[in-house]
């Protein structure tokens, strides 16, 4: 119980995270829509180029789908989501069983930032099949080039990976300052938020995509607001705090389960 007090501050010490974090939303979510008008631009290039001969293999069949909407390709994206669903369930669960004071032993608190630092590596290596480190891309075509999905999915993994160092530092007494709370809450949101535009380029089935991006934004926003106000709502009574954990909890389970049943 002594780590659920301290584990749960509940003061407005976070104006410094809060710059930081809100600093890095408005700098990815306009990179993510600089993206997605310059790979625009570039398909309409390529489509020209394609013409004359001079479309490379790589930038053909990514305009013209021949890996979005495969059998493989398919197969490879469900998988990725499947896998990452089963993590969210995992460590979803671990958090309601604290969010309920169950006895649980020390290892459990751990068990969010193991599977987010699993989510985060995951991505980071096989998000895309043709990206950088597995793929023909390199680093710098990988980040800073036109395929907006493939961006989008290596922020996922680097907001993943943040969220798994600053709880790691937490939840074993590291640090203790009510800021580092921001971390979790704001990343989430911020993870929250880019799903709503998020989009899986030339894909046979990218409305339904989308919609159920949509439906998970919509998630993963409830679970950072519920986790924000059992941090940090002021005069919150026990009961309270114990239901805004549950909830937060809670909407991590239904993310997760959103993810194990995507499909494309």
């Amino acid at each position: 119980m002594g780590y659920l007090r301290s584990y749960e501050p509940r003061s407005f010490c976070v104006k410094r995270w809060s710059y930081l974090i809100f600093t890095l939303l408005f700098v990815i979510v306009p990179l993510t829509w600089i993206s997605e008008a310059h790979a625009q631009s570039h398909a309409g290039h390529q489509a020209v180029s394609g013409e004359t001969g001079v479309t490379n293999d790589h930038q053909r069949k990514h305009v013209e789908g021949g890996w979005e909407g495969s059998s493989e390709g398919i197969a490879y994206s469900e998988f990725n989501h499947h896998f990452a669903g089963l993590c969210d369930v995992l460590f979803g669960l671990a958090e309601l069983g604290y969010a309920l004071r169950l006895p649980l032993p020390f290892w459990i608190r751990l068990v969010l930032p193991s599977a987010l630092g699993i989510i985060g590596v995951y991505l980071l290596v096989w998000s895309d099949h043709d990206a950088w480190p597995i793929g023909s891309l390199g680093f710098v075509e990988t980040f800073f080039g036109d395929d907006r999905e493939i961006l989008e999915h290596k922020i996922y993994s680097v907001l993943a990976v943040a969220i798994a160092v600053c709880e790691t530092l937490r939840r074993i007494g590291r640090v203790r300052h009510p800021a580092w709370a921001a971390p979790l809450v704001f990343l989430t949101l911020i993870g929250g938020l880019l799903l709503f535009v998020h989009s899986h380029g030339n894909h046979p089935a990218s409305e339904r995509i989308e919609l159920h991006h949509a439906l998970l934004g919509t998630v993963g926003v409830g679970a950072a607001l519920s986790k924000a106000m059992a941090s940090w709502m002021p005069g919150a009574s026990r009961q309270f705090v114990k239901w805004a954990e549950v909830a937060w909890a809670g909407s991590v389970i239904l993310f997760g389960l959103l993810l194990l049943v995507y499909s494309e």
